[in-house]
């Protein structure tokens, strides 16, 4: 048994961590309860009548339910903390252990060698007797004995060393994740609070100025939708279908963690209801404000941009426009934040943004478009809804429009 300086120090400095990062666990426990409490109120007022005073609550539960999970991220940093500083203190504590060991071998390694280094006929002169020549065979073997079993405690030490430094790297790792977790989330605060303050200064508290307000937003929507069938028809690209992937490839993967279709692709019953053309070009995804939003294949990203700046409430909203590298692209819409810049290479994977409700969005969720590459562009497009302005979006001629679901 080796025994170390500061051993009984650091063991009751893990114990208190250990008893730190269990008290966090608990603390973990609580707010994903109170995180769970406030998702239930944001779904069901979510699914109340659309009046000023329902949205508004929607608004204010879903703030409390990002302070909530806020906290939940700065708790996990906590405890990760926490377990970064019980790691080190244990990689130290075998460091130490393995220092000891390797003296020790040192040490047996001399006396081997100046045992070595004796003829047989030195040795029994050196003796009283032959009993003690034959003691020291027997020590020196018992040495050997002890190298041995000392070798594979210290390569045991240094196996265990190396599974620590790398669960201290995992724990680094995400802790940097949870810190870039939390800056999201508090920009996500600051857009729902800015929704907020935006909707009760435009409709001054009244529900009567609120439905004016949707009645214009419809009529915005329906002009934008005009425009857009008008500007697109003119678009004309012949699609060589050998330059796209066949149908149920699978190429693409499903942008969000939890799937949940609320609007299929082309002519349903919904899209006569919701649209002038009677068609959809998409695919809704039901996803709340802050759901993160992965690319569907590695690419690039070609263009993102917010239709809101032109005219709210008409179009995409935030949106992102990525080019695969299997002749497919995506918009990706009513992003609440956006995380990818022009020109950034990405992933299948990636993190590309956070769902949302912005532009026109009765409620927060993911509109997904999928087209042949050679016919979508990020194109301008002057606006008769709001006179004197422009976008600028992803545009295709009708024939570019491929349903999603066939290739996810």
């Amino acid at each position: 048994i080796f025994s170390f300086v500061g051993g009984a120090v650091d063991a009751s400095k893990i114990e208190d961590l250990q008893n730190k990062i269990n008290e966090q666990k608990g603390d973990i426990g609580e707010i994903e309860k109170e995180i769970e409490k406030w998702q239930e109120e944001v779904d069901k007022t979510s699914e109340q009548a659309n009046t000023l005073k329902n949205e508004v609550n929607r608004l204010n539960a879903n703030s409390k339910k990002l302070g909530s999970k806020i906290n939940l991220t700065k708790k996990k940093i906590t405890s990760s903390a926490l377990n970064i500083e019980k790691l080190s203190i244990q990689i130290t504590e075998k460091g130490r252990n393995i220092n000891n060991k390797q003296k020790t071998l040192a040490e047996i390694m001399r006396n081997m060698n100046e045992a070595d280094q004796k003829t047989i006929v030195e040795l029994l002169l050196s003796q009283d007797d032959f009993s003690d020549f034959f003691g020291d065979l027997n020590r020196m073997e018992n040495l050997r004995d002890e190298i041995s079993v000392n070798l594979k405690d210290l390569k045991q030490l240094k196996k265990v060393l190396n599974n620590d430094k790398s669960e201290e790297e995992i724990e680094k790792k995400n802790s940097e994740n949870l810190k870039s977790k939390l800056t999201d989330q508090k920009k996500l605060v600051e857009i729902n609070k800015g929704s907020k303050n935006r909707l009760l200064k435009e409709t001054k508290n009244k529900e009567s100025n609120y439905k004016k307000i949707l009645a214009e937003k419809e009529r915005i929507k329906e002009e934008f939708e005009k425009e857009l069938r008008e500007f697109e028809s003119q678009l004309r690209i012949e699609i060589d279908p050998l330059s796209l992937p066949p149908a149920g490839s699978g190429v693409l993967s499903w942008p969000l963690d939890k799937i949940h279709i609320t609007q299929k692709f082309g002519k349903t019953v919904a899209a006569k209801r919701l649209y002038l053309s009677g068609s959809h070009n998409g695919v809704d995804f039901r996803a709340r404000t802050e759901k993160k939003v992965m690319s569907m294949g590695n690419g690039i990203v070609i263009g993102v941009g917010n239709t809101d700046k032109t005219c709210r409430g008409a179009s995409f909203g935030k949106w992102v426009l990525i080019d695969y590298e299997n002749g497919l692209a995506s918009t990706f819409a009513h992003l609440s934040l956006i995380k990818v810049d022009k020109g950034q290479k990405i992933s299948r994977g990636q993190v590309i943004g956070y769902s949302g409700n912005t532009g026109y969005s009765t409620a927060p969720h993911l509109h997904v478009t999928v087209y042949a590459r050679a016919g979508v562009a990020v194109r301008d497009m002057p606006s008769k809804a709001c006179s004197g302005k422009t976008y600028t979006l992803p545009l295709a001629p009708i024939e570019s429009y491929l349903d999603p679901l066939e290739y996810l």
